[in-house]
Order: structure tokens, then C-alpha cells, then sequence
């Protein structure tokens, strides 16, 4: 089955934005991968709360390390997620079998990782400027829906629509 593309986290600090990535991963079939360190246990009760029983309903794996991550998951292609990139989001023919990597909250993805060869490009979502960057979890948020949306969200259960008017 298709599904989105791999959510990467690489280094995350903040527990609640991974459990909100987790909830992410389990609402869309993504799945969801945790790049060592962690600046958190998984048993802490902030990732809990933000993940809060999506936990068991999404696929999360941690690796050790980039390298080992990308020898484990063969990303067909790899899109870094940065405020320096120079292609937008909306403006990537997304694929089956893509990853989307996300850098540590503080300090985002280190110049090394955005001038690998095994990655495809680095991708920005545009923002006003003067403001330092967005939280984590929403710009997952942003570009998973977008590439989710480009592929006509396989595995989605959207089910008939309400004609009621109803949200």
C-alpha cells in the first residue's frame, strides 16, 4: 500500500512536538522515525501527554544514528526540511517511498546533513520575515499534509462526505 512519506526527526528536544508527531504518524499511516540522541526519555510523560494513545496506532522507529537510518530504511528520496532551503513545500513532485527529515528544535538540520549527497533537496515553507523559525511539529505538520495530499492521501478513509454543513 502507498502511503506518505517517512517522517525523519533527527536529534528531537522537545517531547511534546514528537508525541504530536506521533499523533501525526498514526492519524496519516506515516511512519515515524527517531534519530538518536533523543533529548528525552520515550517513557516521558510530556511525549505521553502529547502522543497521548496514539503510542500503540503509530509506527515509530529509533535508530542510532543518521547512517544507520538510512541503511535500515532505503528512503527512495530524502527532502531536509530547513529555513534555508530554496525550494518550497508545495513546490515538490512528493513519491512513494520519500522521507521528509526535520532537524533539532534549537538549532535545525547542521550543514553537513543539507549539503549530503543522499539528499535530494532542502525544502523551506515560507514564512514573513524577521520571525526565527516555526515549532516543529507544525511545519510536520505542513509539509506530511502537503505530500500526503500530492499522492490523494492513499489509505485515507474519507468516507462520504456530511452534507449537513456540520464540521
Amino acid at each position: 500500500m502507498t502511503r506518505p512519506p517517512d517522517i525523519v526527526l533527527y536529534r528531537p528536544e522537545i517531547p511534546p512536538n514528537t508525541g504530536n508527531a506521533m499523533r501525526l504518524a498514526a492519524n496519516t499511516g506515516a511512519r515515524l522515525h527517531l534519530i538518536e540522541p533523543l533529548g528525552f526519555e520515550l517513557s516521558d510523560s510530556r511525549l505521553r501527554r502529547a502522543g497521548m494513545d496514539y503510542r500503540d496506532r503509530a509506527t515509530v522507529h529509533v535508530h542510532p544514528d543518521l547512517g544507520t537510518w538510512l541503511r535500515e530504511t532505503s528512503p527512495h528520496r530524502v527532502w531536509a526540511i530547513s529555513k534555508q532551503g530554496t525550494i518550497r513545500y508545495c513546490d515538490v513532485a512528493y513519491r512513494p517511498g520519500d522521507a521528509l527529515l526535520f532537524g533539532p528544535e534549537s538549532v535545525g538540520l547542521p550543514d553537513d546533513i543539507l549539503e549530503a549527497s543522499w539528499v535530494e533537496a532542502v525544502v523551506t515553507i515560507p514564512m514573513v520575515p524577521d520571525v526565527r523559525s516555526l515549532n516543529l511539529s507544525n511545519a510536520v505538520a505542513i509539509v506530511l499534509y502537503e505530500a500526503w495530499r500530492s499522492l490523494g492521501f492513499p489509505g485515507a478513509d474519507d468516507g462520504d462526505p456530511d452534507t449537513t454543513g456540520r464540521p
